[in-house]
């Protein structure tokens, strides 16, 4: 194994862990989800399904026939977090920007 398939396995499982426990919190509603997904006022039901995309997006990147498509989920969300961010909750987009690069990176590495 060459020490770039080694550093995109170690980022894969980085990524991977901190959509883990991103969508793991959504899911289970803690408070800081729920207040923040109220600002953005579409509903609960879209806490849900990101918690969901982020959950299942993060399960991929461990599977190499799933990664490139994972990455490319997960950067799709981090595009909408990064939005939302801006432009609704007035926060910071300073972490999903950061998730956005890196999964962006590991789908442009990942690519069939």
């Amino acid at each position: 194994m060459s020490q770039t398939t080694t550093l995109l396995w170690i980022l894969q499982g980085l990524a991977a862990l901190v959509f883990l426990a991103a969508g793991g919190a959504k899911l289970a509603g803690i408070q800081q989800m729920v207040d923040e997904f109220a600002k953005v006022g579409v509903g609960q039901w879209f806490r849900y399904f990101t918690g969901l995309l982020e959950v299942l997006g993060a399960a991929g990147l461990f599977l190499p026939r799933y990664s490139f498509c994972s990455a490319v989920l997960l950067s799709v969300v981090m595009i909408g977090a990064v939005i939302s961010q801006l432009t609704v909750v007035r926060g910071s987009p300073i972490a999903p920007l950061v998730m956005l690069l890196l999964t962006a990176a590991i789908a442009y590495l990942r690519k069939p």
